[in-house]
């Protein structure tokens, strides 16, 4: 599914028109992105949750030449689904 079948799944199973549809998705993506910006959490009970997760800094190797390089640390959006989608989905 991408995002225009989710678009078309929201508008035929709320009511919406297409747009209004396309502007509700489009502003759940953008408040969860801003609450992952801001460091917090985005819980959404019985799916899941969102959070950003700190990766430290490693030590790699290129695999043509075989070289050491460095990764640098960054910050990686992560979502652990909640109960009622585990089970949804077996």
């Amino acid at each position: 599914m991408n995002k225009n079948d989710l678009v078309t799944a929201v508008a035929n199973s709320s009511g919406l028109s297409k747009s209004d549809a396309a502007k509700a998705v489009d502003g759940v993506f953008e408040a969860v992105t801003d609450a992952l910006k801001a460091g917090d959490e985005v819980r959404l009970v019985g799916f899941g949750t969102f959070a950003v997760a700190a990766r430290a800094a490693s030590e790699g190797r290129n695999p043509r030449t075989g070289e050491k390089i460095t990764i640098a640390a960054s910050k990686q959006p992560k979502f652990k689904a909640g109960k009622g989608l585990k089970d949804a989905v077996q």
